[in-house]
């Protein structure tokens, strides 16, 4: 057995940001175990031990042990040989020492030497993409939102979250709980990874039947355990402290595919008034299963859908069922069906499509044919969305704002990946068919810190620059109304210092809108690392523009306008630091995209092609937090 002792200094700085390090009493002792194991023990132990992270290192597994079967290992890519960033590791308060085991890392590797014990961990902002009024994680990955719930005058978003990294892994259920959907609250972790499995994708409701014995009103979280041993098996928690810790069901799973499906996750749970009982949708495969409970704990399979519908084959994913009015009449109400797919989306990669039908507290039946797809979002960058439960005739949905092509890899280190701002669901009919709109919710108006009103201008053939509102910090909303006229292209360039540009456009020839981010700014992300789930499609899933494709990043997307109504759209563009989300007509189109421009844009070029194009009622709001 070799011992090393290392000395840490006070007040080191580090790439996360500056730590008061610990006396000489919290120093880790370091016992490597041969080459690749190693036992760090830290006598009087402060509350992190900061653990140094490079990602291109090979994962490495840390476990707090404690002596309980519950220990379990996370993977950590730990400094080979040089630190990126650091991320907390808690270590037991109050105790006379913490014992943490390493394994799969070299013992010369540079993380022994970089290693930090702290009382604090500095989550200041370092990362210029950070969004300013999208919820992101204070650090770590995050991906999926997850147990959508409103109680007592919080919504709480829950979310796919790594705290040991900024790429995907050790998955736990990560919290932030909003009065007003815009404003958010970083709370701990809720539910962590455990010896069953990561923590992956699920729901969560308000048991006001008291249906699972925990008392009335009680939330109760239900989510997927994966693991190489276990497979993909359903799970559930419940919460009697509104939402912030939860105790795992003793007797869990609570179900199990019943032919060995391998994919079989992201359960939904709703209550279904009619028959007096629960129902869980699972996604399984290229399908939806739904489930029937009294109890919340004991599941009966009623039928599947999806074998063929949409676009194929995709793998189906973080499912949601909600019933809404069509054209707001409540007297005429439908079902819709979200699915989230991947790869799939018509410009490749991971999207979110829905479908509309009937469900007789059984069966689910659609309205479409199957070769039907109907799109929620037309951007690149809307995935795994998912509503709210328990908000009355409310009908609220939060998107993850990436795509599984390059979301380990976008040009941030201190945190990975936002969501989108959330929106409010609504069902419409156009030339006879029934869609689904998705606007930006009324609580975004709130935002709005600043106001210049251009009113209206003419735009024929010639260009026209407008500035926008000053320091708006990359964050700022664009609401006008675009009558084309004449013209075959219509539309404007966000535009910065350094010539970078958005396209944003009325292509009347085509009868569509489109958003074209190929000289947005940084769209070479490099080759996806080995850690990055990484899907081609063929070019029939893919809708060339008339630019080239560089790579999965730098592309332009389209939405068909006949969704609108009328010769005058209005658009409602909200730009924050790495994304652009535009909403026509109240959502009846809905495109969100990132960017990344290397410094904001300031500046807007209208532009009209082929004949006059009006805008009216032109604002630009500063927003702001």
């Amino acid at each position: 057995m070799k011992t090393n002792l290392v000395n840490l200094a006070l007040g080191l700085a580090f790439t996360a940001g500056t730590v008061s390090c610990q006396s000489q009493k919290n120093n880790p002792v370091f016992e490597h175990q041969g080459d690749t194991m190693t036992v760090v023990r830290i006598a009087s132990p402060a509350k992190y031990l900061l653990l140094p992270v490079q990602e291109s290192s090979n994962e490495g597994q840390v476990k707090l042990d404690t002596g309980s079967p519950a220990d379990t290992y996370m993977d950590v890519r730990l400094a080979t040989d040089s630190v990126e960033y650091y991320v907390p590791f808690a270590l037991p308060q109050g105790a006379a020492e913490a014992v943490v085991v390493v394994k799969n890392v070299a013992a010369d590797a540079l993380c022994w030497d970089s290693i930090k014990v702290a009382d604090t961990f500095d989550t200041t902002n370092r990362d210029k993409f950070r969004p300013v009024y999208h919820h992101t994680p204070l650090y770590g990955w995050m991906n999926d939102a997850n147990g959508l719930v409103y109680k007592d005058g919080e919504y709480h978003l829950y979310f796919q979250y790594n705290p040991y990294g900024s790429v995907w892994g050790n998955m736990h259920w990560g919290h932030s709980v909003s009065k007003d959907l815009v404003h958010w609250e970083h709370l701990d972790p809720a539910i962590a990874r455990d010896t069953l499995g990561h923590i992956f994708s699920g729901s969560a409701v308000v048991d006001t039947k008291n249906s699972a014995g925990y008392g009335e009103n009680t939330m109760v979280a239900f989510y997927t355990s994966a693991s190489d041993k276990n497979g993909q098996i359903q799970c559930m928690a419940y919460s009697t402290d509104n939402g912030r810790t939860y105790t795992k069901y003793e007797n869990n799973p609570i179900l199990t595919p019943f032919d060995g499906l391998k994919d079989f996750r992201d359960p939904k749970v709703f209550w279904y008034e009619p028959d007096q009982k629960w129902v869980m949708v699972v996604s399984a495969d290229k399908e939806m299963r739904f489930y029937s409970s009294r109890n919340l704990k004991d599941w009966e399979f009623m039928s599947g859908f999806g074998e063929g519908y949409g676009v194929q084959p995709s793998q189906f994913e973080c499912p949601d069922f909600i019933q809404l009015p069509v054209d707001g009449d409540k007297n005429r109400m439908k079902w819709a069906l979200i699915v989230n797919i991947n790869p799939g989306c018509m410009f490749g990669g991971s999207a979110t499509q829905y479908f509309i039908g009937d469900f007789d507290g059984k069966e689910f039946k659609c309205d479409t044919k199957p070769e039907v797809t109907k799109w929620l979002d037309y951007g690149k960058d809307h995935y795994a969305t998912v509503c709210f439960s328990n908000t009355g005739e409310r009908t609220i949905a939060v998107p993850w704002m990436s795509n599984w092509q390059y979301a380990n890899i976008l040009p941030t280190k201190q945190y990975r990946s936002a969501n989108s701002l959330p929106r409010e669901l609504s069902l419409y009919t156009k030339d006879g068919e029934i869609y689904m709109a998705a606007d930006a919710v009324k609580e975004t108006e709130a935002l709005r810190k600043d106001e210049h009103e251009v009113g209206s201008l003419v735009v024929n053939g010639e260009s026209r620059l407008e500035e926008l509102v000053p320091n708006t910090d990359g964050a700022y909303e664009l609401s006008m109304d675009i009558t084309p006229g004449a013209s075959q292209l219509a539309g404007f360039e966000l535009l910065n210092g350094k010539g970078e540009k958005v396209n944003i456009y009325l292509d009347m020839k085509e009868n569509r809108l489109v958003m074209d981010r190929t000289e947005s700014g940084i769209t070479d992300l490099g080759e996806p690392s080995k850690f990055n789930v990484h899907e081609k499609e063929t070019d029939n899933h893919r809708m060339k523009l008339s630019v080239n494709y560089k790579n999965d990043f730098a592309l332009g997307t389209w939405a068909p306008l006949s969704l609108c109504e009328g010769k005058t759209y209005h658009l409602n563009v909200f730009v924050d630091k790495c994304s652009i989300e535009i909403f026509v007509d109240g959502g009846r189109i809905a495109m969100t995209n990132l960017v990344f421009p290397n410094e904001p844009y300031d500046t807007l070029r209208f532009y009209s092609e082929g004949g006059e194009m009006k805008v009216s009622d032109f604002t630009v709001y500063k927003l702001g937090l």
